[in-house]
């Protein structure tokens, strides 16, 4: 996503050499101010390079919409997608939606992902070190599916299933991968049956400035594919709340918790892992991962413009093998963000995050910089 919108924003800053009139009536074209509920699509191309994949082009996009436009209690829906290829030949597909329908009387989330990617093994549990890095390739495939209903004024209640399948290959022979159990690393898969409650009260589902939002989770998954593979209990909480301290600025605070529980093993890639552009951003997703997950994110968000804002946020997390551990060695998470809101109707933005995360003994600092699109919640 990095290169994707760094390609995007290049494209059209070239237009300055047409000098300030031309540059201006650019911007105003594609980021028109406008706030008539209108459908809006930003499609973002994206060429890179890294070592592992060689030369990288492809391209993403997000269509936002509203399911009823002459109503303005409906919430907007948006549909995102990217497609990125590689010389070396890898391969990530991407389709995610988010639709609220007339009224908000339902809700539907969807995901379609298919990734044939390198990524960082470190072992298990919260004290992983960077020097038993084992590079890996893994070839994964999701999809979920969840539909809520709502009953009373702001409770929803739903339905969903999420089918995984891993499959992974050991780029260096030696390292820490291998200590797993041989049915660990030829990977798997599972078909988990879900349901949901929430209670929402934000006035946005983009940039909410008040309001609460609780959702709770619960899934199984029964031995559908065999013995090895995953089968037992999820359970998430997702708890956040948002103050105005001022008419540009907003207090928006998350609480976030993911467990699982079975009577047997439980495989390494189906563990909760630490860290992404959303929550405890600055650690590699996956550097730190178990059976339980807990952080709790706090952010002070200035909108200084319509088009521009500024954001400070901090918090702490941590992952264990048992919920009773998870306060005992919390692990740090702050940091520094620009926002740049390219859709004013539905307070959609380009988002740059910089964060950083504990020190290990013997290590620098862990960090992370971030750009991506909507805000980190």
């Amino acid at each position: 996503m990095k290169k994707i919108l760094v390609a995007y924003i290049f494209s059209h800053i070239t237009v300055i050499s047409f000098g300030q009139n031309k540059l201006l009536e650019q911007f105003n074209r594609i980021f028109p101010d406008d706030t008539t509920r209108r459908n809006t699509f930003m499609p973002l191309p994206a060429i890179g390079y890294n070592q592992e994949a060689g030369f990288i082009i492809g391209a993403a996009g997000l269509y936002s919409f509203y399911t009823d436009k002459y109503d303005y209690a409906t919430r907007p829906s948006q549909i995102n997608g990217m497609a990125l290829f590689s010389t070396k030949g890898q391969t990530q597909f991407s389709l995610k939606s988010d639709i609220w329908s007339k009224q908000n009387k339902w809700h539907h989330i969807h995901t379609i992902q298919f990734y044939h990617i390198p990524f960082n093994f470190y072992g298990v549990g919260n004290d992983t070190k960077v020097i038993d890095e084992d590079k890996l390739k893994q070839e994964k495939i999701r999809v979920n599916s969840e539909v809520e209903y709502k009953f009373f004024k702001n409770y929803y209640a739903g339905l969903g299933a999420e089918f995984e399948s891993h499959s992974f290959t050991d780029k260096e022979t030696g390292g820490i991968f291998e200590s797993l159990p041989s049915t660990d690393r030829t990977g798997g898969k599972f078909l988990m049956f879900k349901i949901s409650q929430l209670y929402d009260t934000r006035n946005s589902n983009t940039y909410p400035t008040k309001g609460f939002f609780g959702r709770i989770k619960y899934g199984y998954t029964p031995n559908l594919f065999g013995h090895d593979d995953f089968s037992g209990n999820f359970y998430s909480a997702d708890i956040r709340q948002f103050v105005s301290l001022h008419k540009k600025v907003v207090f928006a605070s998350k609480l976030f918790y993911e467990g699982l529980d079975s009577d047997r093993h439980i495989p390494f890639y189906v563990l909760r892992q630490l860290g992404n552009d959303e929550v405890m951003r600055g650690y590699y997703q996956g550097r730190y991962r178990d059976e339980q997950y807990i952080s709790l994110q706090s952010e002070i968000r200035y909108r200084f413009s319509n088009r521009f804002g500024i954001v400070a946020f901090g918090g702490f997390g941590n992952v264990d093998n048992k919920f009773s551990n998870l306060f005992s060695d919390l692990k740090p998470n702050y940091g520094l963000g620009g926002r740049f809101f390219f859709d004013l109707d539905k307070s959609l933005a380009v988002r740059f995050d910089l964060g950083f995360g504990e020190k290990p003994t013997g290590e620098k600092r862990i960090s992370g910089f971030y750009i991506s699109l909507s805000e980190a919640f």
